[in-house]
């Protein structure tokens, strides 16, 4: 019953930083997904895999995880870098490479 706790990252549709600033435990599948011979749908037995637990903040989710006896695996999230630019760059003298039309 090893729980992740991490904070999410945005999805590749997203510009913004909705749902990225709270700290997500759940807990890993104790067991494969297995398909329905009739309907063909993915399922398990493992209750576990549909709790998702939300804080604030990472000393909250690991004080949680202590505090139930949950043996939790922390993961650092990895700052984004942003290159900051303008419109007007791309028309500068001394740009770097080739201006194509």
């Amino acid at each position: 019953m090893l729980a992740r706790i991490y904070k999410p990252a945005r999805n590749a549709m997203q510009s913004g930083q909705a749902n990225t600033k709270e700290w997500v435990l759940e807990f890993e599948p104790e067991e494969a997904r297995r398909v329905d011979p009739l309907m063909g749908w993915a399922g398990s037995g493992d209750m576990k895999q549909q709790v998702v637990l939300s804080f604030d903040t990472r000393d909250e989710a690991v004080a949680y995880a202590e505090r139930h006896r949950i043996p939790h695996q922390v993961f650092e999230p990895k700052e984004a870098r942003r290159a900051v630019r303008a419109y007007a760059d791309n028309f500068k003298y001394t740009r770097k490479g080739l201006w194509t039309h």
